[in-house]
């Protein structure tokens, strides 16, 4: 089963939530490891053993077993195939400011598989830098480069005023899949996936459980 697959029936917190599963079973695999449990993998994460069971019962094609757990081979192959990690996928990126040149130079993505492989920008004097092994192209030449590399994801990190028309030209270039950092909601047609991320959102809530904690304390 596949993300795509599984849309209709499994819900978003869980798909969330197999990231971080993955890379501590990923590390108990460094340790030596061959067998992890969910109990083991709930303590760790401090969250409920059996959500975390349901979890890993969505995607893994053999059940744990009641004293070893799940073989732990077969289960990163699991949550892996499932995400998409097995499947290289490559992307551009679009707007080389702060945010974006942060993204660029991150090296946790290729973890899942996910390669930045180049990014667009208006300023020119950004034309032909290079961060992180990933070349600075001007937006005149984005249509140009798209066609040429056949990638059909995209990561929005620009302004809100220009988000939607930067997402139109790379839906009408071939995008399918629009990682969204913009502070706006875009509009995609049916048949091109969309993400979008609410960095003032996240600080809210992050906020708010502090605000939580305080009182607690107090």
């Amino acid at each position: 089963m596949t993300i795509e697959k599984a849309e209709n029936t499994v819900s978003r917190a869980t798909i969330a939530r197999l990231p971080a599963y993955l890379r501590l079973i990923r590390r108990y695999k460094e340790e030596g490891k061959q067998f992890v449990s969910s109990t083991t993998v709930a303590e760790e994460l401090k969250r409920n053993p059996v959500q975390v069971r349901k979890d890993l019962a969505v995607v893994s094609s053999v059940e744990g077993k009641p004293r070893s757990g799940f073989l732990i081979d077969q289960l990163i192959a699991d949550i892996e195939s499932f995400l998409g990690v097995d499947n290289a996928s490559e992307a551009v990126l679009v707007g080389a400011g702060g945010l974006g040149k942060t993204l660029l130079s991150y090296g946790g993505f290729e973890n899942y598989s996910l390669r930045i492989i180049a990014a667009f920008d208006t300023n020119p004097e950004l034309e032909g830098v290079e961060i992180n092994g990933k070349p600075i192209y001007g937006m005149n030449r984005l249509e140009e480069i798209l066609a040429g590399t056949g990638v059909q994801m995209a990561v929005i990190t620009v302004p809100k005023a220009c988000a939607q028309e930067v997402c139109n030209r790379l839906i009408a270039a071939g995008i399918r899949a629009v990682w969204n950092f913009a502070p706006v909601h875009l509009n995609v047609p049916s048949g091109v996936a969309v993400k979008n991320e609410d960095l003032a959102a996240s600080f809210a809530i992050l906020s708010g459980r502090l605000r939580e904690i305080l009182k607690k304390q107090a």
